[in-house]
């Protein structure tokens, strides 16, 4: 199928596209970046945009870069731009695992950070991303920006805190300190499909115990958000099976599942808990530094497998 008609816009400035977006979008006006999610449901007229605002040839938005201890991304960086480590220390190791996840190759090459983000599908990995790193996101229009942290950003499936005259700019990430560990696991049916849940783990463990603890949750639930709860469970606690588990069956009581076309509520409640005990235990094993294959990743792994419901 092909799109219905629209008008086609071309900005070189910020000033010009928030221009742009103040004088269109009340005429269903909407925003052009890597265009992977938008584009599809033009093709089948699920959207009917009568303005299209290309942002691609914007100065400025394309930065990705270390400031004041923030890594910056703005709203034209591909998701490729992460197949390596943008950043020597975990946050770019954290962000090079979490890419590969994302779809399949081609749409990687295409898609933008901050246009998954002002998506906000709830199956999106670079959502959960933010939320687990209680990022920030820079919000601009005629007005000036808006700063916004992303536990306010995502208001539910599709629905965000954006206005309708307003770019999502810059999405600002903090460094994570040295040693930190992380964990990300998702499950799909096939490579590149959506995620029926995932779970990132972030940690430190000092003195033998887990501090400063991060456990988010995406796909399951309409919006991704860390578990506080959870994350009471494992702080302060030596790393270890038991408490995985514990933390596990914790994030998986204060969940909200979703239904949907793949599955329903209880699958993905049981799906949750086996996630963020995969991520959990890939987060150890990273601190321990062990190497896949060894006796006690495959142990761990072992483990995890009972955890995956059937």
């Amino acid at each position: 199928m092909k799109p219905a008609p629209f008008a086609y816009h071309r900005p070189a400035t910020v000033d010009q596209a928030v221009g742009l977006l103040a004088e269109l979008a009340p005429q269903d006006g909407r925003v052009l970046a890597g265009g992977q999610s938008l584009v599809p449901i033009m093709a089948f007229r699920l959207a009917r945009p009568a303005h299209l605002i290309d942002i691609n040839r914007v100065a400025g938005l394309d930065r990705l870069d270390v400031q004041n201890g923030q890594l910056r991304i703005g709203a034209r960086v591909r998701h490729a731009a992460f197949h390596r480590p943008v950043e020597d220390g975990p946050l770019g190791a954290l962000l090079a695992e979490v890419v590969r996840h994302i779809a399949h190759y081609p749409i990687r090459l295409r898609g933008t950070f901050c246009g998954s983000l002002a998506h906000a599908d709830p199956a999106a990995e670079w959502c959960l991303v933010a939320a687990t790193l209680d990022g920030e996101l820079v919000a601009v229009s005629r007005r000036g920006e808006r700063h916004l942290p992303a536990r306010e950003f995502f208001h539910g499936a599709m629905q965000t805190a954006l206005l309708p005259d307003e770019l999502l700019a810059e999405a600002r990430l903090s460094l994570l300190p040295p040693g930190t560990r992380f964990g990300f696991v998702e499950f799909s049916r096939r490579a590149g499909d959506y995620a029926m849940a995932m779970a990132m783990a972030v940690l430190q463990i000092e003195g033998g115990v887990i501090t400063a603890p991060r456990l988010g949750i995406g796909g399951a639930e309409a919006v991704p958000r860390r578990l506080a709860i959870a994350e009471a469970v494992l702080a302060g606690e030596p790393p270890g099976d038991a408490v995985f588990r514990a933390a596990a069956d914790a994030a998986a009581a204060a969940i909200d599942p979703l239904t949907d076309g793949q599955t329903d509520a209880r699958y993905r409640r049981e799906l949750v808990a086996a996630m963020v005990y995969r991520a959990l235990t890939r987060a150890a094993v990273q601190d321990l530094g062990l190497r896949e294959g060894s006796e006690v990743t495959v142990a761990i792994k072992a483990s995890a497998l009972h955890l995956i419901p059937h």
